[in-house]
């Protein structure tokens, strides 16, 4: 035991002293063992060293270096301590080193002599550690060896191309700081008179050049598009799409009666019933919501509509009218799913069997029953709005400047700063058509309740806000709508493109697709006109009997239907001829492109 722990304690000690891994110091204190009387010592060692070799070059020619290959020789004292105590000792830590020795020096020359060199050398240097030098020609050869294995170890020469490293100067910190004065990232100190500063921003050029960017010639089609080409291309899509609306409003003026009567006169003429089919019911439906809308229009006093909104304290005019027209919209969509559902019954029933005719019925009868509702109550809703306009413009506080002001550029916000897709503008456009038709509806109401009640030159006036309010409406479409392309990057062609889906339902080139296309109900816009135009032809009825006055009635009815008809017929050629000559129009244009 004493033996085993001055062994350990030793070999620690020798290990402490060299952390560098060169072997220097443990090289430099050896360690002899003096041969024995018969020279057994010269001869054991021999022996070992040739044995040690042999395995040694094996294992450089296999290119494998295990840390168990790496044992420890011991001189004779050694070996009979370990046969007494029963147990082969081994440093870890000089094991460790040699193993890092040997690898650096393998990747290093990649040759099997220098795996050879490195394996001699750190078996003489274990051996050492150990204290089991046999004599003073191990001694020799150790000390010859070191140099040898020293010398070329550090040799660049001996690494291949390897560059011989070269001492850096040593740093001095002022000399670098006088040459960089500006290293740390501080911002230099400039020291400048006022006069000398002013006139160096003069003479430096536009200062708002280093605020923004140079402009190319995208950023110049950007700003063209933004005020020429979507202003114009948007005006002309709400000005087709107007006159589609106009279209649509005479076809149920014109066409709707006309395919009534000539339902009723064959009835009348053969003398028996059919069973009407789906487009004859929804004429049918329509013309009964026409005709109970333009009658419950009739029990409305309109001048308690125009005191009650004029009276208003809390609830200004142009609040009112922003209140109204968003009962408007709701009331736009639902009037759309409502017909779409009153048609869906029409053509039920018409396609019904005779055990199903009763329940038909009763679902059409319902649901004209709703629509009926749904259309009374957006009639109203813009009778309401067409008061309020009519106050505005009769009023003689700027109420209607206010009302423009305020509508329109609540418009503008609630609309441009938002991200909208080309769908969504698509929806966008042809509710500005539809809201451009209704204001024209408002403006009849106001001209036919100037005729009736205004005395004097009232016409320029009338002319002179008419004007104002379609150029506020054309000039916050266009910056709408300019602004809108501009924030969402969509091109003007986008509503070239939206004119050439018009023009195609225009020619109904595309009825599968028509929920893409505008839509429009013009029944409530119809009751309001009426309404409004009823009281006009009264005054120009003369007095006297009944039959008299009803065969002016009919006399003025028919006018109005021939009028009607021209005109039906003037609006839907243009629009046929237009759409026709546009989709021939961009053919040629995108064949160009091609």
């Amino acid at each position: 035991m004493p033996l085993r722990s001055v062994r350990r304690k030793a070999t620690f000690d020798l290990l402490a002293g060299d952390s560098s891994g060169d072997g220097a110091s443990l090289l430099e204190s050896p360690v002899s063992n003096p041969p024995d009387e018969n020279g057994a010592g010269n001869g054991r060692s021999g022996r070992r060293r040739k044995r040690k070799s042999k395995s040694a070059k094996k294992k450089a020619a296999g290119g494998l270096l295990m840390e168990s290959d790496f044992r420890f020789p011991s001189s004779e004292s050694g070996n009979k301590a370990q046969n007494e105590i029963g147990m082969n000792y081994s440093v870890p830590e000089s094991q460790s080193i040699a193993e890092f020795a040997c690898q650096n020096t393998v990747a290093e020359t990649e040759t099997v002599r220098s795996t050879t060199s490195c394996i001699s050398y750190v078996e003489l240097r274990q051996r050492y550690v150990n204290g089991v030098a046999a004599d003073g020609d191990e001694v020799d050869d150790v000390n010859s060896y070191k140099e040898s294995s020293m010398t070329e170890r550090w040799n660049p020469e001996s690494l291949g191309n390897a560059a011989k490293l070269e001492t850096m100067k040593s740093l001095d910190w002022r000399r670098v700081m006088a040459e960089n004065s500006n290293l740390l990232g501080e911002a230099p100190c400039v020291e400048m008179a006022p006069m000398k500063y002013f006139m160096g921003e003069i003479h430096a050029g536009n200062s708002l050049r280093s605020t923004i960017s140079v402009g190319n010639a995208k950023k110049r089609q950007r700003v063209y598009n933004t005020i020429f080409h979507v202003p114009f291309r948007c005006e002309r899509l709400i000005f087709a799409g107007f006159f589609v609306c106009v279209d649509s409003f005479l076809s149920l003026l014109t066409i709707m009666p006309a395919r009534i009567l000539i339902t009723i006169w064959r009835v009348l003429r053969t003398r028996q019933f059919q069973r009407p089919d789906a487009a004859e019911l929804s004429d049918f439906g329509c013309f009964v919501v026409l005709v109970l809308g333009i009658a419950a229009l009739q029990w409305i006093d309109i001048s308690l509509i125009y005191h009650i909104i004029r009276g208003q304290g809390t609830l200004k005019l142009y609040v009112v009218y922003n209140v109204l027209e968003i009962f408007d919209k709701l009331c736009q969509s639902l009037g759309e799913d409502v017909l779409q559902v009153m048609f869906s019954s029409a053509e039920g029933l018409s396609n019904c069997s005779t055990e199903t005719l009763k329940l038909e019925l009763r679902t059409f009868i319902f649901d004209a029953a709703i629509a009926i509702a749904a259309f009374i109550i957006h009639s109203v809703i813009l009778l309401a709005q067409a008061v309020t306009l009519s106050t505005c413009i009769i009023a003689h506080n700027n109420a209607l400047q206010a009302l423009l002001v305020s509508n329109n550029f609540a418009e503008i916000k609630s609309n441009v700063f938002k991200r909208v897709s080309k769908d969504n503008l698509h929806n966008l456009v042809y509710s500005d058509i539809i809201e451009r038709f209704h204001i024209t509806a408002f403006v009849l109401f106001v001209l036919a309740q100037n005729i009736l009640e205004t005395e004097g030159s009232w016409f320029e006036g009338f002319l002179t806000n008419a004007l104002m309010v379609y150029m506020c409406e054309m000039l916050v479409d266009s910056i709408k709508h300019s602004f809108l392309a501009k924030f969402n990057d969509l091109k003007p062609d986008a509503y070239s493109e939206f004119l050439e889906d018009l023009c195609k339902q225009i020619l109904n080139e595309k009825p599968e697709e028509r929920q893409k296309g505008l839509t429009f109900i013009p029944l409530a816009p119809a009751c309001v006109v009426i309404r409004v135009l009823t009281p006009i032809y009264s005054t120009l009825l003369p007095y006297g009997p009944f039959m008299w006055r009803l065969l002016w009635i009919v006399i003025w009815s028919s006018l109005t239907y021939a009028m009607l008809a021209i005109s039906k017929i003037l609006v839907g050629l243009s629009l046929r001829k237009f759409a026709t000559w546009y989709l021939n129009f961009r053919q040629e244009r995108k064949q160009h492109v091609d």
